[in-house]
């Protein structure tokens, strides 16, 4: 990773407190843009590569520095590795923060691992953990802890990188 990275991230929005967006009290920012466009998506206004702000990763992380009783970051969407280079900057700069970083994406594991796209692995290695694999509507189960559909995982990125 080098410091030609992204500065900034263009995202649907933030929220500044969350605690059902992953262990603890996160700060979740949502990255505008998705390929996915899963059905039943609850967050369809994220689809649009066209919309949202292009927002500094400064920005972000003065919000983070505003609020001491963080724990993480969670990175959601849309797709965060639509915006890998930027967000895998955010993340890194989050967990010199002390924080951890949870990944929410569309894809699954496996297509990461084995991507060649710019920042993906970057992003990976800057996340703790990962949601993946696209949200199933036929699959839905509310119950499940952070989680939308069944065959999304929980996966712990720092046992597993390659």
């Amino acid at each position: 990773m080098t410091d030609a990275m992204p500065m900034t991230v263009k995202l649907a929005g933030i929220v500044d407190e969350s605690v059902v967006d992953g262990p603890g009290v996160r700060l979740v920012v949502f990255a505008q843009g998705c390929p996915h466009r899963c059905r039943g998506c609850h967050n369809p206004h994220t689809w649009d590569f066209d919309g949202g702000t292009e927002v500094s990763i400064e920005q972000i992380l003065l919000r983070v520095e505003a609020n001491p009783i963080l724990s993480g970051i969670t990175l959601s969407g849309g797709e965060p590795f639509a915006q890998a280079p930027g967000f895998a900057r955010l993340a890194r700069k989050a967990r010199r923060r002390g924080l951890s970083v949870m990944t929410y994406t569309g894809y699954t594991w496996e297509h990461l691992v084995d991507s060649l796209a710019p920042g993906v692995r970057d992003l990976l290695l800057a996340t703790d953990i990962l949601i993946d694999g696209p949200f199933i509507s036929a699959l839905a189960d509310p119950g499940l802890p952070y989680r939308g559909s069944r065959n999304q995982r929980i996966i712990q990125v720092r046992d597993r990188v390659p």
